[in-house]
């Protein structure tokens, strides 16, 4: 890759790319965290446990795949998952206790 004629033009370029792609993630988590407070609710009103072991370890192999077919680093999406999913059962818990 040749070196670009101006480099900070070019970093403003890049910035911008990455400025749009944190708005979309933003976004994106907004729209996982309304999905995940449904299924808090439905988990609350038929009293059932906040969090599913069983899907999450499911969830980490899927994104763990995932990732590695993306060249992520299936460590860190594991990470991001484990840190997401701590969030969504704070959630659901507060929902059960009637929060």
């Amino acid at each position: 890759m040749s070196a670009p004629d101006d480099p900070r033009a070019e970093l403003l370029r890049l910035r911008a790319s990455i400025d749009n792609i944190d708005a979309a993630l933003i976004f994106l988590l907004a729209e996982r965290f309304r999905a995940t407070q449904q299924v808090g609710t439905l988990k609350a009103a038929h009293e059932m446990p906040a969090s599913d072991p069983g899907r999450e370890e499911q969830q980490v192999a899927r994104l763990r795949a995932l990732a590695e077919d993306a060249h992520l680093d299936p460590e860190f999406a594991e990470k991001w998952f484990n840190f997401v999913v701590a969030e969504v059962i704070r959630h659901h818990t507060e929902a059960a206790e009637g929060r």
